[in-house]
């Protein structure tokens, strides 16, 4: 049976690095999953890498025909803004293939409880928050139009929906620490082949 592995963590923790050398890497022959949003393109994404982006009623439209695994929404200071898992044929469910997805624990737990607990794997990465912090920042500026608000928004909303209770809750054992990227990508790889 294949494994969906869940990378989890707050922003800016380092979570899209890590996801991408993960699939780089031949020897974990991962799959992605790629994520839905109805929220704008930031500068430098495209349609269908890191996310599909989608209109709200495209949303509602996969969610009237039950194809939404999870779905989150946050108001944040430009509207609503959704971010969902969707059944939509990425996961073959019949084959021994291995996947990555990125997520927050609530999509996790969905998706745990969607697929199964001895097929989703959580992977919680963990970064000190001035450093997340500053790298949001640095993040920001980089936009054509920085939404610094908004990443606020995120940080603050970030020690509530990260909790220490929550995470107990949703049975996380195990955390990656972020200090060095390449380092936490090893530690990671060694993990996924153990479990593999």
């Amino acid at each position: 049976m294949g494994k969906i592995f869940c990378l989890i963590g707050k922003s800016a923790s380092g979570k899209d690095s890590i996801y991408s050398r993960l699939l780089r890497n031949k020897e974990l022959k991962l799959k992605p999953v790629i994520p839905y949003t109805t929220r704008p393109l930031r500068k430098g994404e495209k349609d269908g890498e890191s996310y599909f982006f989608r209109s709200d009623e495209e949303a509602r439209k996969m969610e009237e025909q039950g194809r939404i695994i999870e779905l989150r929404a946050y108001d944040t200071i430009y509207g609503v803004w959704k971010y969902f898992t969707a059944d939509d044929g990425q996961i073959d469910t019949a084959s021994d293939d291995n996947y990555l997805l990125i997520g927050t624990l609530e999509a996790y737990t969905k998706i745990r409880d969607y697929f199964g607990e001895e097929r989703v794997i959580p992977l919680y990465i963990q970064v000190d928050d001035g450093i997340r912090l500053s790298r949001a920042l640095e993040r920001e500026r980089a936009q054509n139009y920085p939404q610094y608000a908004e990443m606020c928004r995120r940080f603050l909303a970030d020690e509530k929906d990260f909790s220490e209770e929550k995470k107990k809750a949703a049975g996380i054992r195990k955390e990656f620490v972020n200090l060095d990227l390449e380092d936490t990508v090893e530690e990671i790889a060694a993990y996924i082949k153990g479990v593999c």
